[in-house]
């Protein structure tokens, strides 16, 4: 973006149910970019679709838009419309900050062009960190009882017929077959 140009905002919206509308959503962000002097560059709304999906349609493409150089800021209605976890989250919003692109959150009041936006969103990140740490801790304990129990971790090992699996090589099978 030049000095002079206006800042392309990519407004994203979400449903998760096909009863539910997303155009209040659309609606309120779409007079902000007005309020801001923002050009809306595109309005992205996934409808019917789940928050904890790890593919949605509408998301994707606006990344995509995002990942060109298409755009300057993000704008959502609120942080659960765009993350499917605080994790997911985090990595959406860390990914907007290597590539320049500001976001900004209407009813959580976050504005990662603020300093007060940067330290929520650095308090998040944070969250989203411990959070790992403590799946983290939670695995290791579970492993480590299931092992104290004579619990076998991991793959089950196969039995190999070794001397039927070298017949079958030399007739010019692959192992693949041979497996």
């Amino acid at each position: 973006m030049t000095n002079t140009s206006k800042p392309r905002v990519a407004i994203y919206g979400r449903a998760s149910t096909i009863d539910q509308h997303p155009q209040q959503q659309v609606h309120d962000l779409q007079e902000l970019a007005r309020q801001r002097g923002w050009d809306i560059m595109g309005v992205f709304v996934d409808h019917g679709v789940s928050g904890s999906r790890d593919r949605r349609p509408q998301l994707d493409a606006m990344l995509g838009a995002v990942h060109r150089g298409q755009v300057d800021v993000v704008a959502v209605w609120r942080l659960d419309r765009l993350g499917r976890s605080l994790r997911h989250l985090v990595g959406l919003l860390d990914d907007f900050r290597v590539r320049n692109v500001a976001f900004f959150s209407l009813h959580d009041s976050l504005d990662s062009s603020s300093p007060t936006g940067r330290l929520c969103l650095h308090v998040l990140a944070s969250l989203a960190e411990f959070e790992r740490e403590l799946i983290r801790e939670r695995t290791r304990a579970g492993i480590a009882a299931a092992r104290r129990r004579g619990a076998r971790i991991g793959r089950p090992k196969k039995y190999v017929d070794v001397r039927r699996a070298k017949h079958l090589l030399a007739q010019g099978k692959g192992y693949r077959e041979v497996g």
